[in-house]
């Protein structure tokens, strides 16, 4: 259900709305619709016409993409301030490249197609920021396909979690909370599910972390840094 709602501190730090004035931004967040995602529900879907451009106010979600096999391949985790939705800012109708799901509850703020384009045309700015953001998405990928054929099983994994503890990590008295299952640093770490328990066993064992449901405690991230 679509409803009007009050912005968070997370619209204001987003990438997308960098270096725009204040008053502006109030203007962009004040003609963005409210909607809530359940847990697991897609947000957008790959292959879709791309209608809505969104940001996420608060809650977790992920890209993620269905394959012929109907494997669901992880492609990239979101935390609030990110924005789904890139291929609405183009002058040509296109198509969501990538299913957006909700992993919890998320509130997302809504501009239709028609509404972000206008802002688009007053505000230049904004299109060099979504530029910026799909440059950060390819550079990315590639930094994943280099290290795919360059680094080992373990030490992928290790850079994803530190990744993950810079990108959305939690302070924590004991040091950094990652919320994330098994499943998913195994797919953002391109390696076998396996492989990744064995060495979050190994890190448990050594005390460079301890381990709950969906979540990791990183005690030294230092043990982790590969040289």
């Amino acid at each position: 259900m679509i409803s009007s709602r009050s912005t968070s501190a997370a619209s204001g730090s987003s990438a997308f709305l960098a270096g725009i004035e204040q008053s502006t931004m109030h203007a962009i967040l004040g003609a963005a619709e409210f909607r809530w995602i359940q847990a697991t529900h897609a947000i957008t879907t790959g292959g879709s016409p791309a209608t809505h451009l969104l940001l996420l106010q608060s809650g977790r979600a992920r890209y993620c993409h269905l394959t012929k096999r109907g494997e669901l391949v992880l492609l990239a985790q979101l935390v609030p301030g990110d924005v789904i939705g890139l291929m609405t800012l183009l002058k040509t109708p296109s198509a969501y490249m990538a299913t957006a799901e909700a992993v919890s509850d998320c509130e997302l703020l809504v501009w239709n197609r028609d509404c972000i384009r206008h802002f688009l045309s007053r505000y230049p700015q904004l299109n060099e920021n979504g530029l910026r953001i799909a440059f950060g998405y390819l550079r990315n990928y590639i930094e994943r396909h280099v290290a795919l054929v360059t680094e080992t099983a373990v030490e992928r994994l290790a850079k994803t979690l530190l990744k993950l503890g810079q990108q959305s990590g939690e302070i924590h008295p004991d040091g950094v909370v990652i919320r994330a299952t098994n499943d998913e640093l195994s797919a953002l770490a391109d390696i076998s599910r396996f492989t990744a328990s064995r060495a979050l066993s190994d890190w448990v064992r050594t005390g460079t972390i301890s381990k709950g449901r969906g979540r990791i405690l990183l005690h030294a991230p230092e043990a982790l840094m590969v040289d």
